[in-house]
């Protein structure tokens, strides 16, 4: 097949989505205005097409960027490429250029906030969310959450499938554990919590720092890695060190995706507190890894996880019924072993990257057979 999708070339979901059909031998064609420098990350056979800049961009009412030359852009490689299948990731720019393209079958990929907080923040945005649903042929989402959401927003049920975007679960694995990296963070011979997410307001990484004294109170050998970039970092490590807890925190920044099993894999308990999530595929790394799980309460998380079976589930903002689960998970190994082996048995059977992606390959061979 010539497939041929318009995504982030930055993010690490595209480059695992595009490589595996790429390596299947398929010929992949990527549009994207971002890229890191030398297209690092993406399989050598994997043809780039940079949306240019030549002019600048036209942002409409809602915020959003609109770069009308992209659009000629786009309707001019649609011409050339002659893709069997044009695939848009996420509900925004990519999903109107592909809609611009004219190109059939289109689909369109739900990600989370595209459906569950941008449309319900601009109206202009709901109503251009609207049309794409309404024209893609068929739409993924990564959870039945989204599904649920896409339809009330107009999409035909019949269009839509919920296929998760997966994890490695090789990758992702408790054998991974590096006491070496536990050294080099000064914390070889502690209990370790750690969070993943980035350090922005929708990720509420705040609550686990307001939480973090009262698990030292318990348990004041506790230590906890704190992942991840975003404009609140500066005011986060200023709090840590006015509630005199940053001895205790490791804020290590942004992790490279390959090294991410290593630090995942050497924690003892993973903690999510946002604020709005579709899958959670940070968590479910985490689960593959062997973590046992403390998290917010969303619609996705209890798609995901049986709260007091296989994880802690707990009420969004709640610092003090977070260090709650943190304590209790940190002082019984035991329940820590169970949550953490249920849960990677939970990924391994509903969310294996190779048995997704071949989902979403049949999809593309029945959208071709049928035009």
């Amino acid at each position: 097949m010539r497939l041929c999708f318009i995504a982030s070339g930055v993010s690490i979901h595209t480059k695992r989505w595009v490589n595996y059909f790429a390596r299947r031998g398929h010929e992949v064609h990527l549009i994207s205005s971002s890229f890191a420098e030398g297209y690092e990350g993406f399989d050598s056979s994997v043809q780039i097409h940079p949306l240019i800049r030549l002019l600048p961009q036209i942002w409409m009412l809602s915020g959003y960027p609109s770069g009308i030359l992209w659009l000629f852009q786009v309707r001019r490689l649609a011409k050339e490429i002659e893709p069997d299948i044009m695939h848009a990731h996420y509900i925004g720019v990519p999903a109107y250029l592909g809609i611009a393209s004219g190109c059939h079958p289109l689909i369109l990929s739900a990600w989370g906030s595209d459906i569950l907080i941008a449309p319900e923040n601009s109206l202009i945005y709901r109503f251009l969310t609207k049309q794409a649903l309404k024209r893609a042929d068929s739409i993924i989402c990564v959870s039945p959450t989204l599904k649920e959401e896409v339809i009330k927003l107009g999409a035909a049920p019949e269009k839509v499938e919920v296929i998760p975007m997966g994890v490695e679960t090789q990758k992702f694995r408790p054998a991974l554990r590096s006491n070496t990296l536990l050294r080099e963070l000064g914390i070889a011979d502690s209990p370790v919590v750690i969070s993943t997410r980035n350090l922005r307001p929708i990720y509420d990484v705040e609550t686990l720092i307001r939480a973090i004294p009262l698990v030292l109170q318990q348990i004041p050998e506790a230590r906890f890695i704190v992942a991840g970039e975003g404009e609140q970092r500066a005011y986060l490590e200023n709090m840590a060190q006015t509630l005199g807890i940053a001895y205790s925190i490791r804020f290590v920044g942004w992790i490279a995706h390959h090294e991410l099993p290593k630090y995942l894999a050497s924690a003892d308990v993973y903690v999510s507190t946002s604020l709005s999530d579709s899958l959670g595929l940070s968590t479910l790394e985490a689960r593959a890894s062997g973590l046992p799980a403390v998290v917010g309460d969303l619609p996705a998380t209890r798609e995901w996880i049986v709260d007091g079976e296989d994880g802690f589930i707990v009420p969004l903002r709640d610092k003090q019924a977070l260090a709650e689960g943190i304590i209790r998970l940190l002082e019984d190994e035991g329940l820590r072993k169970k949550f953490g082996e249920a849960g990677r048995a939970i990924v391994i059977e509903k969310a294996e990257h190779e048995e997704q992606m071949a989902r979403v390959e049949r999809i593309y061979e029945e959208l071709i057979c049928a035009l």
